[in-house]
């Protein structure tokens, strides 16, 4: 049995806690939806410590406008490109784009708890093609910068939401189940750290290392503009995920920063974290902890097998004719 990572800091610490003293100068980062809420203090942080940044975001005219102000305040360039995480073909472009080594991908961007069943340009339930299959395609597509970086990371946000849904091998896009916005979200979570799982062994030889974190309970974030509902797991008189009732911002980006930089987790790979410490089995009645199927080997395997398909029919569907056309 591995051993649990412990370390100095907790719930309260911040992303400038945890960054302090670490030298990043040169290395490589990409933050998608890095222009707001957890991703631009991610991308703040990382840059403060020399990292050079890069916002992956859909609305590249309003990141321009916190790139230069993180540049400023860091001293350190931000750059910005357009990324929509929901399209496999922008995803395509925004890797065919990318020249050289990268170090660090922190997949921060997600959409959470939509009211509605809602289809992707590749018609794939909005959740799963955002928070996970868009982040699958870009770090797949990524590979070979991040094995050309030598000891590269890559940091995927997931949170405990995943609780509320495993993966549903038979019906991944609600074509048959009533939709539930918040089994949708729980699924695309659960993948985000079923992907850390297999890709720190399928790129281990690389010297790439993934692992997934659950932020905490964020409340002035854009994440939680489409929320309906309670999760139906919260129960009475539960405030947080977390050990503390709520997290700044400073405080909701410390574990993601933590993951990308800290020197403690050099060659650690396929774990989930909370409050910067490595997270410990789910407890009844609180919503902390891990599920066991979210680190599942055999599950993680079989998720990315799944996701290799999906992303192979859309390419083919992607060049067949359409009817119109013949």
């Amino acid at each position: 049995m591995t051993d649990r990572i412990i370390t100095p800091f907790g719930a309260e610490s911040t992303a400038s806690d945890v960054i302090a003293g670490i030298d990043l100068t040169g290395k490589r980062v990409i933050v998608t939806g890095g222009s707001s809420g957890l991703g631009r203090e991610t991308s703040r942080a990382l840059a403060s410590a020399g990292a050079l940044v890069t916002l992956a975001v859909r609305n590249v005219e309003a990141a321009r406008a916190v790139a230069d102000s993180v540049s400023a305040s860091t001293g350190t360039q931000v750059e910005v490109r357009e990324l929509d995480l929901s399209d496999q073909h922008s995803v395509s472009r925004f890797v065919a784009g990318w020249v050289g080594p990268l170090d660090i991908l922190v997949n921060n961007a997600g959409v959470m708890a939509l009211p509605e069943l809602r289809q992707s340009a590749d018609r794939w339930e909005m959740q799963f093609a955002t928070n996970h299959l868009g982040h699958f395609a870009l770090a797949s597509g990524l590979h070979r910068g991040l094995a050309a970086a030598g000891n590269a990371r890559v940091v995927s946000v997931s949170s405990v939401g995943h609780i509320d849904g495993k993966i549903d091998f038979d019906d991944l896009m609600f074509e048959r189940r009533p939709y539930n916005e918040w089994a949708a979200y729980g699924q695309s979570k659960t993948a985000n750290i079923l992907f850390a799982v297999e890709a720190s062994k399928r790129w281990a030889a690389d010297g790439i290392t993934a692992n997934a974190l659950n932020p905490g309970r964020i409340p002035t974030t854009g994440l939680m503009r489409h929320l309906p509902s309670t999760p139906p797991s919260v129960a009475p008189g539960i405030a947080s995920s977390t050990g503390v009732s709520m997290k700044t911002i400073e405080q909701g980006a410390a574990t993601t920063v933590f993951l990308a930089s800290s020197p403690l987790l050099d060659g650690i790979g396929g774990r989930y974290f909370e409050d910067c410490n490595e997270a410990v089995a789910l407890v009844p009645g609180v919503r902390r902890g891990f599920a066991d199927y979210a680190l599942d080997p055999a599950e993680a395997a079989r998720l990315w097998a799944a996701s290799d398909a999906l992303i192979a029919d859309r390419l083919v569907r992607s060049v067949a004719p359409s009817a119109d056309s013949r």
